[in-house]
């Protein structure tokens, strides 16, 4: 890290602060290893974190979207247009299973919301959606996601929109960029310039965003090509997953970790990755990952805080000091943890798989 950059970090994070320096000192001495409980106890702890950080942008601008998360630096971040769009998933589904019909209006309100500060020309701006900000490719499928969901109560983004819609346009740039990306991977299953900047290795994050993509397209276009990617990528990080759960904050293209520490948010992901590929190839078996993975996620869950902007949080990486959203709680993660703990009891996908007709994927 830059000297500059290392030296300014107590000002920015304030470690020193109660609040902060309890958290910091329950991951340096293992006091943040928590009790595992049953799946639905810590799936009600998950959404009623993320209702928490939907409610308190009730009487901001924002008002509708979901809080990026809760951070030692700025505390309730602004609403975050590209997550608070596949969160409309996560609150559908989890109001299925919770038969909790409040969920639905909060996805609908995050909905109204995401709609409401979309470009003219179709794009949804990047950042926290402030003025000024740039519309982010990711960003913008990522909300996509949330609509299909609203729409539908299915999804997979820039594909799943063409097939749809009967855009073919939309398809065949989908799988143009597909292809390029399938040209990424390295014979150990690892892709290159998956990284947010091209001078570092890859955070598990941004490797399991990359395996869902493969596979999810895959699945709908029925193209092996993709699903395969995918399956070699997710099972050389199960075999390189310690027996405990935990998985590195990084990794390098022959899978050796390059982070002492855990990035909660991607394993969270993982877990999605190895239900969906055992759902898909049934020939596989990745129960023990999704377990072990699970279980480790459970343990660094903080369902009884009295901290309510910790209290069903999930942090970005264990301990909260790792380099993967450095020392905040991202609603990302919370919101992959909840996925994850529906698809492992009920055996579906989240979002659900986008059934087509045949001529509507041939096309």
């Amino acid at each position: 890290m830059n000297p500059v950059k290392l030296l300014t970090l107590p000002y920015r994070y304030k470690p020193w602060h109660p609040r902060h320096l309890r958290l910091i000192v329950a991951d340096l001495f293992g006091q943040a290893r928590q009790t595992e409980h049953d799946h639905m106890t810590h799936l009600r702890a998950a959404i009623e974190w993320l209702c928490r950080a939907q409610d308190v942008r009730d009487d901001h601008a924002d008002s509708g979207g979901v809080s990026a998360g809760w951070s030692f630096e700025d505390g309730w971040l602004p609403s975050y247009p590209e997550t608070s769009g596949y969160i409309v998933e996560t609150f559908i589904a989890a109001s299925n299973h919770l038969d909790d019909l409040d969920l639905r209006r909060r996805a609908n309100r995050i909905i109204d919301w995401e709609l409401s500060i979309q470009h003219p020309d179709g794009a949804f701006p990047g950042h926290f959606g402030e003025p000024g900000s740039r519309p982010v490719i990711f960003n913008t499928g990522q909300i996509m996601h949330g609509l299909l969901a609203g729409y539908t109560q299915l999804a997979w983004a820039l594909l799943a929109v063409g097939l749809m819609s009967g855009e073919s346009e939309f398809k065949r740039a989908a799988i143009r960029n597909l292809d390029w990306a399938l040209s990424q991977q390295k014979v150990s299953g690892w892709f290159a310039t998956n990284t947010f900047t091209p001078d570092r290795t890859p955070f598990t994050h941004t490797i399991a965003y990359a395996i869902r993509g493969f596979l999810e397209s895959g699945v709908l276009l029925g193209d092996d090509r993709y699903v395969r990617a995918a399956s070699k990528a997710a099972i050389a990080l199960a075999d390189v997953q310690r027996h405990d759960g935990w998985l590195a904050g990084t990794y390098d293209d022959n899978w050796v970790p390059r982070a002492s520490y855990c990035c909660l948010t991607g394993m969270a992901q993982m877990s999605l990755n190895w239900i969906r590929l055992a759902q898909t190839c049934k020939s596989l078996d990745l129960k023990e990952a999704v377990r072990c993975t699970i279980g480790y996620l459970k343990r660094n869950h903080r369902i009884n805080d009295h901290d309510l902007a910790v209290k069903g949080g999930i942090a970005g990486s264990a301990p909260i000091w790792g380099r993967y959203s450095m020392f905040e709680y991202p609603n990302w993660a919370a919101k992959f943890f909840a996925d994850a703990l529906i698809m492992d009891m009920t055996d579906t996908a989240i979002p659900p798989v986008l059934e087509l007709a045949n001529d509507a994927i041939s096309g």
